[in-house]
């Protein structure tokens, strides 16, 4: 397995460690030292994965995740020196897939990287065609579409992967675990309160017509039930 990275940390010590790990590994890596730098080269170097870290000068990761929020090709792994469960879960909601805190095992950050690679391949091999209609709603799998009587939802990368999920499995009921899981692929303690935001949002943007089809099984999770719909 090898895929292009950009590891982007104004640290250039943290930089070079990290790009080294990674070459030896048979990665193509690329590094930056501001978040312009690793914007611009994310246009030109094409990365599938990006190690990020969160304080830089010119464009924060924060800033980076938001300007890269409706790509579904690159997957984001964001650094912090920060252990503050509120900084995680805004890089989660600003549409990161991973984070590790500084100081970081290189061991374990190569581990992810793979993890991350692997996930962002796999969806892009969702089946060509696949609908699913419930109601006025139409969700596209391979267009990575969501329309409710025929408009298009502006759905953020994790919201159409935490829908698409539960309306490929009807009626099955998922934990929050399960779905942080599924979704984010990690496990992250304390963030399942991430999820009761996405699916908040999702109720909102999909609108009074289908308000029950996500519905929370209490004390265990959600599922979603178009019968009603």
């Amino acid at each position: 397995m090898s895929f292009k990275i950009i590891v982007a940390d104004d640290e250039q010590a943290i930089a070079h460690a990290v790009a080294y790990a990674l070459q030896r590994e048979g990665f193509e890596v690329e590094t930056a030292y501001d978040g312009e730098e690793a914007l611009r080269k994310v246009e030109t170097f094409k990365p599938r994965v990006l190690v990020l870290d969160v304080m830089m000068p010119k464009l924060s990761g924060f800033d980076i995740c938001r300007k890269l929020e409706s790509r579904t090709d690159i997957g984001i792994l964001l650094l912090t020196v920060k252990n503050d469960i509120v900084d995680k879960i805004v890089g989660l909601e600003l549409g990161a897939d991973d984070y590790m805190t500084k100081p970081f095992d290189l061991r374990e950050l190569v581990a992810r990287v793979k993890a991350l690679g692997r996930r962002v391949e796999k969806k892009g091999e969702s089946q060509p065609g696949t609908i699913i209609t419930i109601g006025s709603l139409l969700l596209h799998l391979e267009q990575r579409t969501v329309s409710v009587g025929g408009e298009e939802l502006g759905l953020t990368p994790k919201e159409f992967d935490l829908l698409a999920l539960l309306l490929t499995h009807m009626k099955r009921v998922f934990t929050r675990e399960e779905l942080l899981e599924q979704v984010w692929g990690m496990d992250y303690a304390g963030g399942t309160r991430t999820v009761d935001i996405h699916i908040q949002r999702l109720r909102s943007k999909l609108g009074p017509d289908h308000q029950l089809l996500l519905q929370t099984v209490y004390g265990v999770g959600y599922k979603a039930v178009g019968d009603n719909i």
